[in-house]
């Protein structure tokens, strides 16, 4: 026998509360509208907007004079909730409700358990268009939203998921969620959380979200050259412990070890992993090419190896590592203060053969440097400069140099990356990241939104900038040139 909760006593005034609906939503307009007269000083507004929400929340929990009934089953389950509305105020906000009560006042609905059980919350903001969400309720309410066309809610749900990729859960949210978004098409949500799990792998890896992964979603992450992760071997090691968890079949495994960058882990972890990884050990034949290709980039100089061997593919670039061979660590306390500077060194080359090689790296930083457009402009007059600028004018700005040069960077450039991170619920994350190439020694749009006279400002944590600058060495004369 079916569960029935949620029944309230309506009236039989069916349409007379739709009328009374419609006239609470009129006078909001006309409200507004006075809003918009001239500069008379007689003229007054007169808000009433949140008497008029309270009365229609009323209006749903009374069920008064309601003129729909909605019963909504909870899949596998004898569970139904029954709800007294008022069509009107359906139909205003969803046109699948105005098509389903078309010469109907009774509707039968059957939903999944975790959006059963939002109904009543989605329902109500039909009527006061306001409602408080958590991070497991997103995607049942998204889903809601979606399946009955209510645009307004679901753009609100996506936003909100977009903004809460770094906030903090017990089972983490991010991989289901991305998982979500590939199901329902939304191509704006799965760059937004591929992009947090690209510039926060490490963070990712080491929690239980990292078992929910996919094949297809490790497969793409494996491809991009922007993880930001502690080393190349902490990638190996976690796509171990995911072949372990998932036992795919020997194509899958195999597929997934050659998609990782040997060249980029030193010959002594090399060995290591030959003789220690039960995965290595066995599909070693899968990889045996692979591996013997990486002992030779570390035996020998990238210059000579590029004789014999195209090395124009991802195999040969780093990725986002944040040891301290390829960058460093900066924490500009109160930013806006006034300039900074800082140095470090990192190795010239990802082989072996250049590990004790080392290049000095200067780091200026700028809270308000001008473009030269909108320097003071002088001239000859009594009034001296002809433009005035304000300190608040300039932008940030980061210059990357090296402090010397050598007959080693014959040949190579360096890509320059630097992460910002965020600080929420008391965990850094990595939310902006900029990249440019040695061609150029600062980028262009660096910070250009952050406000670093706010305290409160999403780029500071405690009053303090918090960056990391990666070096990646690419070797020109070995990539061929597009034709």
């Amino acid at each position: 026998m079916a569960k029935v909760i949620g029944v309230r006593r309506a009236t039989p005034r069916r349409w007379a509360c739709s009328l009374a609906a419609l006239s609470l939503l009129c006078l909001a307009v006309q409200a507004v509208q006075k809003a918009d007269l001239g500069g008379d000083s007689t003229v007054a507004t007169i808000n009433h907007s949140l008497s008029l929400l309270q009365r229609l929340q009323e209006l749903l929990h009374n069920g008064n004079a309601s003129d729909t009934t909605l019963w909504v089953r909870t899949t596998g389950s004898d569970e139904i909730k029954v709800f007294h509305t008022h069509q009107l105020m359906l139909s205003l906000q969803s046109e699948i409700f105005e098509s389903l009560l078309h010469n109907q006042t009774m509707l039968t609905l059957h939903e999944p358990p975790d959006s059963a059980a939002l109904f009543e919350k989605f329902i109500r903001y039909l009527y006061c268009g306001e409602i408080s969400i958590l991070l497991h309720q997103a995607i049942p309410l998204h889903r809601l939203a979606s399946k009955y066309h209510v645009s307004s809610l679901q753009q609100g749900v996506a936003e909100y998921m977009k903004s809460h990729l770094a906030s903090e859960s017990s089972q983490g949210h991010v991989v289901s969620w991305y998982h979500y978004a590939v199901r329902i098409g939304d191509e704006a949500l799965q760059e937004s959380c591929l992009q947090f799990l690209a510039w926060n792998l490490s963070a990712v890896m080491s929690t239980a979200e990292w078992a929910s992964v996919s094949l297809d979603l490790l497969l793409l992450l494996l491809e991009r050259s922007d993880l930001v992760l502690q080393s190349e071997l902490e990638l190996y090691t976690a796509v171990e412990e995911w072949v372990a968890t998932h036992q795919p079949e020997s194509p899958v495994v195999e597929k997934l070890l050659r998609a990782v960058r040997y060249p980029m882990i030193s010959p002594s972890h090399l060995f290591h992993l030959q003789k220690q990884s039960s995965v290595m050990v066995k599909h070693y034949n899968a990889v045996q090419d692979l591996l013997f290709q990486a002992f030779q980039f570390h035996s020998a100089s990238p210059i000579h190896f590029a004789k014999y061997f195209d090395v124009n593919c991802s195999m040969f670039l780093p990725r986002n590592y944040l040891s301290t061979s390829w960058g460093s660590q900066w924490v500009i306390n109160n930013p806006a203060r006034d300039d900074r500077s800082t140095s470090f060194q990192t190795q010239l080359g990802p082989s072996n053969h250049d590990s004790t090689k080392r290049v000095t790296w200067n780091v200026l930083f700028s809270p308000r440097w001008l473009p030269v457009s909108l320097r003071p402009v002088y001239s000859d007059s009594v009034s001296g400069a002809i433009q005035s600028v304000r300190i608040e004018d300039g932008r940030p700005r980061l210059v990357i140099t090296p402090a010397t040069t050598s007959s080693d960077f014959a040949g190579v450039s360096f890509q320059k990356t630097i992460l910002v991170g965020v600080k929420q619920h008391g965990k850094v994350f990595v939310k902006h990241a900029y990249s440019f190439h040695q061609s150029t020694d600062e980028v262009a749009d660096f910070l250009v939104h952050a406000d670093l006279q706010k305290r409160t400002s999403e780029y500071l944590i405690d009053n303090s900038l918090h960056l990391h600058i990666i070096i990646k060495p690419v070797y020109h004369s070995l990539i061929k040139g597009k034709k």
